[in-house]
């Protein structure tokens, strides 16, 4: 009785051991169809399923290839900074001056000194809202009796030096709001917006007013259902924008987001604009590299009026994955380097994500990384790679804001990610009976619109 009950307990388990190898069959063969498709003709593409529970690879195919990752790379970058920084990591910006304070007179100058943090400004957070930083500064200016300042007002962004851009991103995205580049001192995550008008693609106003900067406006009136095909042109540091590419007649988006060339000189900027609309006079504004080409120093800060904390890691990642903000991800692959005691530059972050994984056993030449969001075509990533990261990152304690953070595509929580003849996703998904995988899927230079589609019938199979 004791063996039958055994045997009959086995047979009962039997088909629901089998499901999760039917559903590996089934994406094999979804995943052979895909390959046959005239889309994928001149296409590279590989797949990479494992098991989430043990690692085990479940399905593999090109696994080992290095591709360019577009977004999908933001997962490893927020899972190195989990690791080496904590998810409650916070940055800091100060204010503060130089000089002394006689009768009411700052006789030196005011500093906004830059700690990297890539939310200050940023209308994604409460407490790090444009309006919200401004008056905490124009509070503590008041607070120390200042009524005026015979100096300047400093942005200073001199921790990570003059390079803002990675190497490798194209001239058509830099000066786009998602190819602003990273500064030790952001504001307003670097971007501001040009509003433009449908019928004829002229340019209505900046929001806010840039006084400081020249709009050349070569668009053209697209066809109606033809979009927004609108790119600005508009170098780190530079003054003068050009418009170009098409605008539909019928669209009904109110304008373009671009990048700001000098995000240290615009947070220097407002703080001096605010104080001259409250009566506090001031010089003009400038910045630690302005001064530097100027052959003059940054004086050092004698006195701090205020610290802005940026929100904790953990609140970062959120938006960085969910809304897939490439500054973020340039922010915090510079931030390992900077607090490992490295140069806070593009490079060096890469080098420090790469060496903390080739550690955990991972081949540091299947992690070819140029940049942390992705955005550069020269990323090379194998989805094996990338899938073992994912795994081992269940492991963790910061597991659960990690997950928390991965948008829903498909009815899975995965990344995703697109730049041109790329689309990939990364991430987890349940099944129907419980069982657990770990996925990433990619295909670069393939033909055509409407991949994704595709590529979701793939993950259908393991539904």
């Amino acid at each position: 009785m004791h063996f039958r009950k055994i045997f009959c307990l086995l047979i009962a388990l039997a088909p629901l051991s089998a499901m999760p190898q039917n559903r590996i069959e089934n994406v094999e063969k979804a995943f052979e169809r895909f390959l046959a498709d005239e889309q994928c003709r001149y296409a590279s593409a590989s797949l990479c399923v494992l098991d989430a529970a043990s690692g085990k690879l479940l399905y593999g195919a090109n696994e080992h290839t290095g591709l360019a990752t577009a977004s999908t790379l933001k997962t490893i970058t927020a899972a190195t900074a989990f690791s080496l920084l904590g998810k409650d990591f916070r940055y800091q910006t100060t204010l503060g001056y130089s000089g002394r304070i006689e009768n009411g007179v700052l006789k030196g100058d005011l500093i906004i000194t830059g700690g990297g943090d890539p939310t200050l400004g940023s209308w994604r957070y409460e407490q790090s809202r444009e309006n919200v930083v401004l008056s905490q500064w124009v509070a503590a200016i008041r607070a120390a009796g200042i009524r005026e300042i015979s100096g300047t007002v400093i942005g200073d962004d001199s921790a990570w030096g003059t390079q803002t851009t990675p190497d490798g991103w194209t001239w058509q995205e830099i000066g786009n709001y998602y190819g602003a580049g990273a500064s030790a001192l952001s504001w307003r995550e670097n971007q501001f917006d040009i509003h433009l008008r449908a019928a004829n693609a002229s340019v209505i106003k900046a929001q806010p007013e840039m006084p400081y900067i020249r709009i050349v406006n070569e668009l053209k009136t697209g066809a109606a259902g033809s979009g927004d095909n609108a790119y600005a042109y508009l170098p780190p540091f530079g003054n003068l924008a050009y418009l170009r590419g098409t605008w539909a007649s019928d669209i009904r988006k109110s304008g373009i987001s671009v990048a700001l060339p000098d995000p240290a000189y615009d947070c220097a900027y407002r703080l001096q604009d605010t104080m001259k609309r409250l009566g506090i006079r001031s010089a003009a504004a400038t910045t630690s590299r302005l001064l530097a080409l100027e052959q003059k120093t940054t004086p050092p800060v004698v006195q701090k009026l205020s610290t802005i904390t940026s929100p904790s890691l953990s609140e970062i990642v959120y938006w960085f994955e969910k809304k897939s903000i490439n500054l973020f991800g340039e922010h915090l692959l510079r931030t390992l380097a900077w607090k490992s005691g490295r140069p806070a530059g593009t490079r060096e972050g890469a080098r420090t994500l790469v060496n903390f994984w080739a550690e955990k056993g991972i081949d540091r030449n299947a992690l070819n990384i140029v940049d942390g969001s992705g955005l550069s075509p020269a990323n090379r990533v194998t989805t094996r790679a990338m899938a073992t990261i994912l795994f081992q990152a269940q492991k963790e304690s910061w597991f659960a804001d990690f997950y928390k953070a991965l948008p829903e595509y498909n009815g899975m929580k995965i990344k995703s990610g697109t730049i041109s003849d790329v689309s990939a996703f990364a991430g987890y998904h349940t099944d129907r009976s419980g069982n657990k995988y770990v996925v990433v899927i990619n295909v670069n230079n393939y033909s055509g619109s409407g991949i994704n589609r595709k590529l979701f019938q793939v993950l259908d199979a393991l539904k």
